[in-house]
């Protein structure tokens, strides 16, 4: 048995920088990760970073118009190998980081709860056992595998994980699910130079957004070369050793039919990594979903185990787990104030081409809540920075309250959305109205400057 005045249980962001800040402190921090490929945590590894990278990638493959499938093929190559370096350097940094520091041990392999005070750790060699007071939970979340007959042991069936392993683009890819994992993987491998079909189960496509969002969406997508097909049941994907058959059924003629496909990937979602975890053996308590419950301060029912990041549920974000480290520093070591309630409204971004971004309300939960609002719209083909970068898709939309000028939310499915959304996060959470964003001098020519026109 081994005493520790901290035990972190994986290396995402938000268990990584608590292991630093405890360390910093002068105590002695045990960090546990599973893997030795997944030092850093999922964005480092097979999330943000290696998908972000492959489609600054895609975007140059984009413009390979006249390039043969060979040439494509190659390229994809080359991008999935600056991808695996992006990947290994940040890794290693991220092992010695702490590592390296005095105060902190890390241990490979799995953790599990023994008891409410005590981990244990399963490594190649041994079973180790780890003791403290104080322990926090970052297992993250894993990828929802359907219960799809022929998929398992497939040699063409891949997660979000393991397509980024390729090292050959795929002439015809199936995307099983068509939210916003799929939609990015669809927008990428389509610049690349596969032959894209999405199948998604549900008649709308992205339904948490507005229609002329989606539709927006799916116009841009389409003239990519992507196929969608809404109501689609996946029977089964089988294979001939050269290729997958994936078995279809559309739910409303209830009519069969075969696709092929080099690759299938399946984006049916991800979900809390507990598996394993023997929550139960620390006196932590799981929901229906299989994430941790926790507090506003992130506590779980067990007052000395707290989670952070994915595995608690709710939105699967790096800066929320980065967030979630700042409210136990200032939970443990400050004044107290910062809680979970507070961080609201979050913004997020999808990263297909162009990016769509959004924060707080759309118009149709705006009209549910029953709110008294003014709606503007903005299509990027009137902003003069599109016009200049040659891309015009794109639809931006705020949504005000007509009573308080308050931002309420807004989209935006535009070049450099992922940035510019930042600037009207800035404006609502600072309470600001929307005559802020309108009368606000932007650069020119600029993507941020739009905002001046949406919100005229």
């Amino acid at each position: 048995m081994k005493e520790y005045d901290v035990i972190v249980i994986g290396f995402g962001k938000g268990g990584k920088t608590l292991a630093a800040e405890f360390a910093k402190r002068g105590q002695n921090v045990a960090i546990i990760e599973r893997s030795d490929m997944m030092y850093g945590g999922t964005c480092i590894n097979i999330g943000c970073i290696p998908t972000k990278t492959l489609v600054h990638q895609a975007k140059i493959a984009a413009g390979m118009r006249e390039a043969s499938f060979a040439e494509k093929d190659t390229f994809f190559r080359q991008a999935i190998a600056m991808k695996d370096a992006v990947t290994s350097a940040l890794r290693n940094k991220n092992y010695h980081n702490l590592a390296d520091h005095p105060n902190v041990t890390v241990y490979t392999g799995t953790g599990s709860f023994v008891s409410p005070d005590t981990v244990s750790v399963h490594t190649t060699n041994e079973d180790i056992l780890l003791k403290s007071d104080n322990i926090i939970i970052n297992t993250g979340a894993e990828t929802v595998i359907p219960p799809i007959e022929g998929i398992n042991g497939n040699p063409f069936v891949y997660t979000s994980t393991s397509i980024m392993e390729l090292t050959s683009l795929p002439r015809r890819l199936v995307i099983v699910g068509g939210g916003y994992i799929g939609l990015e993987f669809a927008s990428m491998f389509a610049s690349f130079g596969s032959k894209v079909t999405v199948l998604e189960s549900y008649p709308e496509l992205i339904p948490r957004e507005d229609r002329d969002i989606a539709a927006s969406v799916k116009d841009a997508l389409e003239k990519k070369g992507i196929e969608f097909r809404m109501n689609t049941k996946v029977q089964s994907i089988k294979h001939t050793g050269h290729e997958a058959i994936i078995t279809v059924t559309d739910a409303q003629s209830d009519k069969e039919s075969e696709l092929e496909a080099e690759a299938v990937l399946l984006a049916t979602g991800r979900k809390p990594n507990t598996e394993g975890l023997n929550a139960e053996a620390a006196g932590v308590k799981l929901n229906e979903r299989g994430a941790v419950i926790v507090d506003e301060h992130l506590v779980t029912t067990n007052p000395h185990i707290r989670a952070v990041g994915d595995v608690k549920g709710g939105l699967q974000f790096t800066y929320i787990s980065l967030d979630d480290y700042r409210i136990i520093r200032e939970d443990m070591f400050g004044d107290k104030n910062r809680k979970t309630t507070d961080r609201e409204p979050v913004s997020y971004a999808v990263f297909i081409d162009p990016p769509l971004s959004r924060i707080g309300l759309n118009e149709t939960d705006a009209l549910k809540q029953n709110r008294d609002i003014i709606v503007k719209k903005l299509p990027v083909t009137a902003i003069p920075r599109a016009k200049t970068l040659g891309e015009t898709d794109g639809l931006l939309k705020a949504v005000i309250d007509k009573n308080t000028g308050k931002i309420l939310g807004c989209t935006l499915f535009a070049p450099d959305s992922s940035e510019v959304i930042n600037s009207v996060a800035i404006a609502m959470k600072t309470g600001q109205d929307y005559t802020f964003l309108r009368d606000f001098i932007f650069t020119h020519p600029s993507m941020s400057e739009a905002l001046n026109d949406l919100f005229s």
